[in-house]
Protein backbone atom coordinates (compact mmCIF):
# COMPACT_ATOMS: atom_id res chain seq x y z
CA UNK A 1 0.00 0.00 0.00
CA UNK A 2 1.18 3.23 -0.96
CA UNK A 3 0.02 6.52 -0.14
CA UNK A 4 0.90 10.02 -1.43
CA UNK A 5 -0.39 13.91 -0.65
CA UNK A 6 -1.49 16.23 -3.29
CA UNK A 7 -1.91 19.86 -3.69
CA UNK A 8 -5.17 19.90 -2.19
CA UNK A 9 -4.20 19.85 1.18
CA UNK A 10 -5.50 22.47 3.96
CA UNK A 11 -2.26 21.17 6.57
CA UNK A 12 -5.62 20.51 9.19
CA UNK A 13 -3.60 17.59 11.05
CA UNK A 14 -6.34 15.27 10.75
CA UNK A 15 -3.88 12.21 9.20
CA UNK A 16 -0.81 13.47 11.78
CA UNK A 17 -3.30 13.36 14.32
CA UNK A 18 -4.67 9.47 13.46
CA UNK A 19 -1.00 8.09 12.18
CA UNK A 20 1.69 10.11 13.04
CA UNK A 21 4.17 6.91 11.87
CA UNK A 22 3.25 7.71 8.01
CA UNK A 23 2.57 11.68 8.27
CA UNK A 24 4.06 14.34 9.54
CA UNK A 25 3.42 18.61 9.29
CA UNK A 26 5.54 20.19 7.12
CA UNK A 27 5.34 24.37 6.61
CA UNK A 28 1.94 24.18 4.67
CA UNK A 29 1.07 20.73 3.98
CA UNK A 30 1.12 17.66 5.06
CA UNK A 31 3.65 15.11 4.20
CA UNK A 32 4.44 11.21 3.49
CA UNK A 33 7.59 10.02 5.92
CA UNK A 34 6.79 6.63 5.18
CA UNK A 35 6.15 4.60 1.85
CA UNK A 36 5.12 1.80 1.08
CA UNK A 37 2.91 2.11 4.35
CA UNK A 38 3.87 -1.05 6.82
CA UNK A 39 0.81 -3.47 7.34
CA UNK A 40 0.32 -2.38 10.97
CA UNK A 41 -0.12 1.44 10.21
CA UNK A 42 -2.52 0.53 7.19
CA UNK A 43 -5.54 0.84 9.16
CA UNK A 44 -4.43 4.27 10.53
CA UNK A 45 -3.59 5.60 7.05
CA UNK A 46 -6.36 4.19 5.77
CA UNK A 47 -8.80 6.58 8.28
CA UNK A 48 -6.48 9.41 7.67
CA UNK A 49 -7.64 9.15 4.01
CA UNK A 50 -11.29 8.53 4.70
CA UNK A 51 -11.14 11.76 7.57
CA UNK A 52 -9.35 13.92 5.37
CA UNK A 53 -11.14 17.04 4.68
CA UNK A 54 -10.34 17.67 1.08
CA UNK A 55 -9.51 14.35 0.21
CA UNK A 56 -5.50 15.13 -0.56
CA UNK A 57 -4.68 11.69 0.82
CA UNK A 58 -4.81 8.96 -2.30
CA UNK A 59 -3.63 5.13 -1.66
CA UNK A 60 -3.63 3.39 -3.81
Amino acid sequence: MNVQIDDTCIACGVCTDLCPDVFVMGDEIAHVVTNPIPPEFEDEAQQAAEDCPVDAIIIT
